[in-house]
């Protein structure tokens, strides 16, 4: 297990994609690896891609990897795709739209069955960054299912949010809708080449400015914020206050790449300047220690219970004769008197 830990240190592809699917399918030997990985990780900018089906968003992360690539920056993509119902894996596995990425040694692609997580990332997103990041990859991309409205978990995971948009899906304000305009650091309106992209760029700025009142609440990045608006003379607007950018892209042709890569590096750029950075790193941990102890607590209290016990429980809530709330009061009572 040590040596696997090294590989991984030292950037064998083949050790990252066995540790990953260690950690995908529990392996009792995942969690000490990782222990052993943790000091190395905390380096690398962690960008989301989010966004409702047809928008093209696999096309983008496949351009945006290849030009951060032309910058000599190593790039990993984990894609978050649905469950196929008979294999339980990914179904999109082969990636067919970023196989022009395909032999490049800074680039590494791992799809993973969301198996059916709410919030559109697997369960074991978080573990597979921590891989990735110990690896050494300085940029790594987590593109979504692209269910729509649970998509917002991903703002708990990524520094930087990219919700892609396209013209012509029907609705133009389907992501405000959706409850997606809060997690967005930058708006991408993808498919630019279309009619109507003008259009829907427009309906993006008119809901953002009516968010911009001197002093707003809003939810980001999962947090209740108050944010100050701060004037355009201000010399510390830059480290005060980020201004959602909305770009055009078309992804096919290659086009309005180069403004997406600067506004993401500018927003990296901010966190940093604005300590944002780090408040986000802490709710994210503080989230993820939660997580993982209601985890582990369930398992071990489950795992304690007599046979069937918990059979028994359901049958008495299928039959109406105990409420939820009640059994669980009465699994912990149980629980309690074993002990």
């Amino acid at each position: 297990m040590t040596s696997i830990a090294e590989q991984v240190l030292s950037g064998n592809k083949r050790a990252i994609a066995r540790l990953i699917t260690f950690v995908e399918n529990n392996h009792p030997d995942a969690q000490y690896i990782l222990d052993d990985l943790y000091p190395h990780t905390g380096r690398a900018h962690l960008v989301g891609v989010t966004g409702s089906p047809g928008t093209g968003k696999s096309s983008l992360v496949n351009k945006l990897a290849k030009a951060y690539r032309q910058q000599a920056k190593s790039v990993a993509i984990i894609a978050v795709d649905p469950t196929s119902p008979f294999s339980g894996g990914a179904i999109l596995g082969d990636r067919i739209r970023m196989r022009e990425l395909a032999g490049d040694s800074g680039i590494f692609i791992r799809s993973m069955a969301s198996r059916g997580s709410l919030g559109g990332l697997a369960r074991a997103v978080d573990d597979a960054i921590k891989v990735l990041d110990a690896a050494g990859f300085e940029i790594i991309f987590i593109e979504t299912v692209g269910a729509g409205q649970s998509e917002v978990d991903i703002a708990k995971t990524a520094h930087t949010t990219i919700v892609v948009e396209a013209p012509g899906l029907g609705d133009d304000v389907q992501a405000i809708k959706a409850g997606i305009l809060e997690i967005a650091d930058i708006f991408v309106v993808n498919k630019a080449d279309r009619p109507g992209v003008e259009k829907t760029v427009a309906t993006l700025k008119a809901m953002l400015e009516l968010g911009h009142a001197p002093t707003r609440h809003m939810l980001h990045h999962g947090q209740l914020m108050t944010v100050e608006s701060v004037s355009n003379n201000s010399e510390n607007s830059a480290a005060n206050s980020w201004e959602i950018p909305v770009l055009k892209t078309s992804a096919t042709k290659e086009e309005g790449i180069g403004p997406v890569i600067a506004a993401i590096s500018q927003h990296f750029d901010y966190l940093h300047q604005s300590g944002e950075l780090a408040n986000r790193t802490r709710t994210r941990l503080i989230d993820e220690l939660e997580t993982t102890l209601q985890t582990v607590l369930i398992e071990r209290l489950v795992s304690q219970l007599p046979p069937d016990y918990l059979s028994q429980i359901v049958d008495k809530l299928a039959s109406r004769s105990l409420s939820p709330y009640t059994a669980v009061q009465e699994i912990l009572k149980t629980k309690g008197n074993q002990e």
